[in-house]
Order: structure tokens, then sequence, then C-alpha cells
């Protein structure tokens, strides 16, 4: 018997298949969507895994029995899929397990508008009535399933979206890494100045070159490589359902995604001056510096995309970035798009002629240890420890918007955050140089440890 509350997540639906996940529970879930959002119509995408047709196909026969039409939009990265739900107003499907194991696949639901659905927003509700085996409403009439590509309409959006002009043609290797990137880069690039060199276009969900997850260094040695080898301008890196993208620089140097959080709200300040950019707990204080010296009001915000849509939605915010490589824009539905951050920065690039380390580091102020995870048997003692320890220190300024975070005052801050599915506990640190950031590390790791 399957264990929806490990199947359903805080922001989806991912699990194992068969075990976890199959065509008989994708229907149900389908028709359970139809449920939640008593919508006509709805439209499904689907990503390269070798589960995703048939259990788009079984999630399609459940919102049609459920009595609603669907959009077979077919293949695409999630960013096409929010594409879909925002540019026809109607809620949204997305079969993929993103950067999770070949063997696994998911669902990722959004209202129209691309609205994210999640814990809170109707996501635990999907999930009881699964666990109760409730079941939706017979109906009069059954929904049909109606093809319709939108490949072509996704790219000349994001393209309205960005220009790329300058004289200057930059050399891009793309690690697709077998997933949706291999095929949404060549439509989205296919008639801008630049030269792809392409990397693991094809498209196969046993992910046969090594995981579609950028975040594990790892998985950038090979991209790390052609760039050098190729003298490239620059390197992008999309997880499997290519919402994400990761970057390195003409040496192959990993670029660390709070540097192209303050780029991309630069950009985004010069067309929207004073605006809102939201940003969470983790992003660099030098992000935060750089929307203040651009006129922006910076707005802080717990880690996770719901959180950050929605604080996007309560400031009419232009712009969001969080650490682990997800950025929202306003101008896409508040929704999160690798590609439309991969167009910024080759546009920023394009537009003068240093290399991107030099165009970056303005914007690279301080050292982050990167996010080091510890296991804990009682979350909430430790950081009530480390907090009482810091509650004594003069000049400490300490908030728990998202787990702990303290700041010192000497431009040293902490955040550590519990996992919420995990007996972790996350620590993430910053300073203005190694030894401070190494120093701090350290003494934080001696509670938790």
């Amino acid at each position: 018997m399957t264990d929806y509350s490990r199947l359903v997540k805080a922001y989806d639906i991912r699990g194992e298949v068969p075990t976890q996940l199959n065509p008989v529970i994708a229907e149900r879930i389908g028709a359970l969507f139809i449920r939640l959002t008593e919508a006509p119509c709805v439209v499904v995408a689907r990503d390269m895994r070798a589960t995703s047709p048939e259990l788009a196909a079984a999630f399609a026969a459940g919102a049609n029995s459920a009595g609603a039409d669907v959009i077979d939009a077919g293949l695409g990265s999630t960013d096409y899929l929010y594409y879909a739900s925002g540019s026809l107003d109607m809620p949204g499907a997305m079969i993929t397990a993103s950067h999770n194991p070949a063997q696994d696949n998911g669902i990722k639901l959004c209202r129209a508008g691309a609205s994210p659905v999640g814990e809170g927003t109707g996501l635990e509700l999907i999930r009881i009535w699964l666990e109760t085996q409730d079941t939706s409403k017979p109906v009069c009439r059954r929904g049909r399933t109606t093809r319709l590509d939108l490949l072509g309409s996704y790219a000349a959006h994001l393209n309205s979206l960005v220009r790329i002009e300058g004289d200057r043609r930059l050399k891009v290797v793309v690690d697709a890494g077998n997933g949706m990137a291999g095929y949404t880069v060549p439509a989205v690039l296919a008639d801008l100045p630049v030269e792809v060199v392409p990397l693991y276009f094809e498209l196969d969900g046993s992910f046969p070159n090594h995981e579609a997850n950028p975040l594990a260094p790892a998985n950038l040695v090979d991209l790390q490589a052609k760039v050098r080898d190729s003298g490239a301008d620059i390197g992008l890196a999309f997880d499997g359902d290519a919402d994400r993208c990761f970057f390195v620089d003409e040496r192959g140097t990993p670029v660390n995604p709070s540097a192209i959080v303050g780029l991309v709200a630069a950009r985004e300040l010069t067309r929207h001056p004073g605006a809102a950019i939201v940003h969470n707990v983790i992003t660099s204080a030098a992000a935060v510096e750089v929307i203040c010296e651009h006129g922006g009001r910076p707005i802080r915000s717990r880690v996770g995309h719901s959180f950050m849509k929605a604080r996007m939605a309560e400031y009419d915010a232009v712009f969001g970035g969080e650490h682990s490589g997800h950025y929202y824009f306003r101008d896409f539905w508040r929704a999160d798009t690798g590609m439309l951050t991969a167009l910024h920065v080759l546009a920023a690039l394009g537009e003068q002629h240093r290399p991107l380390s030099e165009l970056l580091a303005q914007y690279s102020r301080y050292t982050a240890s990167g996010e080091i995870n510890s296991k804990v048997t009682n979350a909430a003692a430790v950081l009530n420890e480390i907090e009482t320890a810091y509650r004594s220190v003069d000049g400490v300024t300490i908030d728990r918007l998202d787990g702990l975070t303290v700041e010192l005052g000497d431009g040293r801050w902490f955040n550590l955050r519990p996992s919420n599915t995990e007996p972790l506990l996350r620590l993430n640190v910053e300073a203005a140089d190694e030894a401070s950031m190494a120093e701090l590390r350290d003494y934080v790791l001696t509670f938790i440890r």
C-alpha cells in the first residue's frame, strides 16, 4: 500500500515508479486535481523519463473522467509548463521528478497563471483524499484531450523579455544532462548571436552520463572541462526538468547563484526603478547590497518557491532569486525559469567585452561555506542552544524567519535551518574572507556535532 505522506511532498508529488507512483495513482490525482481547482480545462506537459508518457496519459484520463478537457502540451521543461499555464490561463500539471534518480517520477501542479500548488495551497487536500480513498463526484460529461505544441511560442515569449544585443558573439557550452534543456535550448537560442556547444542533449531519462543535478559539484566536471578546452565564454548547466540553471565562467569556475541574483536584480532595476527584489535568507549579503545600490527594495523570504512567490505577490516584486538556482520573474507569472535567467546573463555578458569572471566580480564580495548538512536527533534543542549562546553577545542580530539567522555585526553571519523531511540541520556561513568564514563555520559546528 502506498504511503501517501512520503509520495506527496511539501511542493510536489514525487516517488519511485511503480512502487510509490504508478498510472493508477496518477489517474486518481488527475481527477482529484480537477476536484481541487474546479477547472473546465487543464494543461499537461512531461519530461523525457521513460515512465512520463504513461503517467501523463493517466493523469489526463483522470482529469477527463472528472469532466475536464486536457491540453496535452507534450514534451517540455517545467518552465515550459508554467508558460503554458500562464499564457492559456489554466491550471497545469508537469510530469517530472526534476533531478531525482531515473527510477523516480512525479507531478508538479499549479493553478491558472502558474500559481503554485503546495502544502497549504491545496496539495495537502490531494494527499488526504488519496489516503481516505475519497473520489471526485460523478459527472455527466467526460472531457476530451487535445494536443497543442507550444514550444515555439514559449521560445518567442522568452526572447521578447530579454534582447541579446551588441557585436560580441558568445561561445556557450550547455550541459543538458540528457534532460529537457536538450529540447528547449535549441528552440530558445536558435536565432541569437551565440555559438552553442552542446553536451548531452540527447533526451534520456536514464541519465547515462551524470545525474541531472548541477547543485552537486561532480555533475559539473564535464561542463567545466569543455568550457576550458573549447575556449568558451560561459557554461550553462540545467537540471533534469530545466527549471534551474547553473553557470561556470570562462575558467570553468562555478558561479555562486547569489552573484546571479545580484546581476539580474541590477538589470531588472534598470527597467523598473525602485522595485522590490525578493531573496531568501541564505542569499549573499552582496546581493542585498547590490539591490540597495541600484535603488531597489530587498525583501527577505523563507527558502522555497511557495514562500518566494508569495512574497513576490505581496510586494509586487519584479524578480526573486534563491541560492539553489531558482530564479523568479514577475514578467513570467512569478514562476521560476532557468532559461530566462540564462538569457539575462548572456545579454549582460554580450553587451560588453570583459570575461564573465570580471563581470561578476562586483557581485561576488564575500566567502560562503556552501550548505553543510549535519544529522541531529533534536534540531529544536540545538537551535535553542546556539541562540542562547549568541543572545548575550553585543552587536549580534538574531531572527527566526527561517530557522535561525545570526548576524554578528562585522559582516559575518550564519543561518541554520532544519530539513523538512530528514533529521538534518543545514548550515550556511558567510564572511569577508576564507579564514573568517572557516572560523565561524567550525565554531557553530561544535554546537551541532
